[in-house]
């Protein structure tokens, strides 16, 4: 006997079976009338009445489980899943069925079959049969059961190879219609290719290794600029169930291309070492080194050998910049640079050589606009989507083609790329997303089935846990190689293209108008040009470039990020706080302010103080000291005079420049700092200088008061010399009463020195050590006082 989980009930009567299968007869009786009556008179998959269709509506069916996904012929299928009573009455006799519709004879009738929701007994199938029938108690409403269902395959009487439609019905009754009826009914496929096709499609799968934003542009002023995150939200996405984390580990085990943005790999190195993490108006230190590590580890190992498509450092937003970037000159330059560091990081930090020949514009959506772009960096070739550049053919051609001037567009197919875009959370949604995409992977492959052909799928950029998860389930589950076959990305781009796939590049005016909405602005643009001007006239004056130019440089990247689409605000944050850090460190070279001045004199030397505040020096600038009256004021006998500028880290520079005044009177002047190539450095400083020459009448009146104090000056010498000796006079002829005979004296009883002229006595020398000397303070580095006077 079959097996059949048990649903807590018991099997259905002989006498319930004959009454469902009465049922189908009546159901079924229009739809043989209309065959018998000929061709056109009623549909064989006529869609059911309103009413009919809201009643199949009444209990909610989910399908969470389907296993084997793709079944060989001695497999037992095991459906499980949930049934919820949305009615206002509860449903009595109920019954689950399994029933495998008519083979789909087309990827089209996979979309529609998705796509229908209520009941219809010619395309929904027949049950299985009695023996696999689940009976269920009593379903309340708002009350949900779990349900499975175990049937061999050999059951499902599947003919030919291809894909079929498998769904599981509720069918009961409520106390409004005391009769046998279906409520509720989810369809899902069943791909049966139970042996391997001499020819399989060739499906490549790209696996995108992308994220948002998370560095700043701010750096530690330490020897290893210490970087500093706008938060710890990376750290999440890095461990082992975050997102990233489990695109690693889940990737490791699929045949598919990585596609990186360099960008990643370079934040998350930087976070394996020291870095700090915003707070507020501060910083603390980041503590999340260890995952950083071991999710940089496990990438690498995950890589070892594969095929990486590395991406523009930052994955910049190719559309945005063709379509409003362009209008800003400058804007391509950043495409290259971002293009030219892409190979260097990704090889520097996970050892494997990366391809840069790729361009993926969002969604895969392109114009002429858009491929002259993305070209213009180096890449020649451009991941475009089958839903951008379309076909009009019945079936669907290899994804490589040329499209002119020496590039491959790589079309991936759009149904198989959104696949898994919706919410993946629930079992039921990943369940039937799974389904889904086997049964087009098959679809696909026999549509021609002698004419084997390379398909592309590129899913969204930065797929949550839950899709990566589904994506994985049906990437393994075409492992046995049945009816694909993998193929990396630069094999699938030097395919022979199709003859007949179309290489017609899309008219700009066909670019889809919700992606043209979530472009960058053309200010934005404007501002990053804005950055890159300040950032380009700071950088020649700086004597340890790099440590201003990579940090930067790499922010104004990120400023063109595709992660910004839809979120204008945060983006529009980001620019404003790259440009206010670039603008506080430029300020850190400044002249310090002068206030009045006066100038006593026809000639004096006036200083001027450059402080450099950086933790590195600078040169290359050259400061330019105006008078706004070369008349009055003269520097070097001119209105303008300049002086070179090298000032060492945390140092300042005072710089003297001669000044001659010719009338007295105010005069403005206007210091300025000046790159060397001509440009403007920082605000101007202004300052006045009060001229106030010295007239010959003020002359001869200081010189009298001079004289004055030199004769005063010789007076008291004069009078203390003579007093001196009028007291040696006195002492000698004390001496002499004393004793008549005492030695020393003249003969006519003077002293020795009597009778030598006064200006043989040696007076003391002025010159000698010990007289007072000029004091010479040390000049002071702040900004001047007012009323300061200028060295003569």
């Amino acid at each position: 006997m079959a097996e059949a989980a048990d649903f807590q009930g018991m099997a259905p009567s002989p006498a319930r079976r004959w009454l469902l299968r009465t049922a189908s007869l009546i159901a079924g009786a229009p739809l043989v009338a209309g065959l018998l009556g000929g061709p056109g008179v009623v549909q064989a998959h006529a869609a059911p009445s309103a009413a009919a269709a809201a009643v199949s509506r009444t209990v909610d069916v989910a399908i969470n489980t389907l296993t084997p996904i793709a079944p060989g012929n001695d497999d037992t299928l095991t459906i499980s899943g949930t049934v919820l009573n949305k009615g206002k009455q509860t449903v009595t006799e109920a019954e689950l069925d399994l029933r495998v519709g008519p083979q789909l004879t087309g990827r089209t009738d996979i979309d529609r079959a998705s796509d229908r929701t209520g009941y219809n007994s010619g395309a929904d199938g027949s049950p299985v049969g009695d023996d696999f029938t689940v009976s269920l108690p009593r379903l309340v409403s708002g009350i949900s059961r779990d349900f499975s269902i175990s049937v061999p395959v050999s059951e499902l009487d599947l003919g030919d190879d291809g894909v079929y439609q498998l769904a599981v019905s509720l069918s009961g009754q409520t106390p409004d219609e005391r009769f046998d009826q279906v409520l509720g009914i989810e369809r899902t496929f069943l791909p049966w290719q139970p042996g391997a096709r001499d020819k399989k499609t060739q499906l490549t799968y790209l696996w995108p290794l992308i994220s948002s934003t998370h560095l700043t542009s701010e750096t530690g002023s330490d020897e290893q600029q210490t970087p500093v995150f706008a938060d710890e939200s990376l750290a999440k996405e890095l461990a082992p169930y975050g997102r990233l984390g489990q695109l690693v580990s889940l990737g490791r085990e699929l045949p598919v291309t990585w596609v990186i943005d360099p960008d990643l790999l370079a934040t998350v190195d930087a976070m394996t070492r020291n870095y700090r993490v915003k707070s507020g108006t501060g910083t603390v230190a980041g503590r999340n080194q260890a995952v950083a590590k071991q999710w940089l580890t496990s990438v690498e190992t995950a890589v070892k050998g594969r095929k990486v498509v590395a991406l523009p450092f930052a994955d910049p937003d190719l559309a945005s910049l063709a379509h409003r970037g362009r209008k800003v000159s400058g804007s391509l330059s950043h495409l290259q640079q971002a293009t030219q560091v892409a190979a260097t990081t990704v090889e520097t930090i996970i050892h494997e050589k990366p391809s840069t020949d790729f361009a993926w514009p969002v969604d895969g959506a392109i114009d002429s606009s858009i491929v002259d772009v993305a070209t213009s960096a180096g890449a020649d070739k451009v991941i475009a989507r089958s839903d951008s550049l379309r076909d009009d053919l019945d079936y669907t051609p290899t994804a490589a083609r040329p499209i002119g001037g020496g590039t491959t567009a790589v079309v991936a197919d759009a149904r198989l790329s959104k696949a898994f875009q919706g919410d993946m959370l629930s079992a039921n949604s990943a369940t039937l997303a799974v389904q889904k995409f086997l049964a087009q992977t098959l679809a696909l492959t026999l549509q021609e089935p002698e004419n084997q052909r390379s398909i592309v799928v590129a899913p969204q950029r930065m797929p949550t846990v839950a899709q990566a998860q589904s994506m994985a389930r049906a990437l393994k589950a075409l492992d046995a190689q049945r009816w694909t076959e993998p193929l990396d990305l630069i094999a699938a781009a030097g395919v022979e293209p199709d003859a007949d796939a179309t290489t017609q590049i899309p008219a700009s005016s066909r670019y889809p108008d919700h992606l043209r909405k979530r472009e960058l602005p053309v200010q934005a643009f404007q501002s990053i040009r804005t950055t890159q001007n300040a950032l380009d006239n700071f950088r020649v004056i700086l004597t340890a470039r790099d440590r201003v130019e990579t940090p930067f440089g790499r922010a104004i990247d990120r400023e063109m990020s595709t992660s910004w689409r839809g979120r204008p605000t945060a983006a529009k944050l980001y620019r404003d706080s790259v440009r206010r850090n670039l603008q506080g460190l430029t300020e850190e070279v400044r002249l310090i302010e002068k206030s009045q001045i006066t100038l006593s004199g026809r000639s004096a030397t006036i200083p001027v103080t450059v402080q450099n505040r950086l933790v590195q020096g600078v040169d290359n600038l050259v400061l330019r000291l105006s008078s706004d009256n070369p008349a009055r004021l003269s520097l070097d006998d001119k209105r303008i005079a300049e002086r070179p500028i090298e000032v060492r880290g945390g140092h300042s520079q005072s710089v003297k420049f001669d000044a001659l005044s010719n009338v007295n009177g105010r005069v403005q002047m206007t210091a300025q700092l000046y790159t060397e190539d001509g440009k403007a450095y920082g605000p101007k400083m202004q300052f006045t200088v009060k001229v106030s020459e010295i007239t010959p009448t003020v002359m001869l009146v200081i010189a009298g008061g001079v004289l004055l104090l030199v004769l005063a000056g010789i007076r008291m010498y004069t009078q203390r010399k003579r007093a001196a000796r009028d007291q040696a006079a006195t002492d000698a002829t004390g001496a002499t009463n004393g004793d008549d005979t005492g030695a020393g004296a003249d003969e006519d009883g003077s002293p020795a020195a009597k009778g030598r002229p006064e200006s043989d006595i040696e007076s003391p020398d002025p010159g000698q050590a010990g007289d007072p000397t000029p004091d010479t303070g040390p000049e002071s580095g702040k900004p001047s006082g007012p009323g300061e006077k200028v060295d003569r």
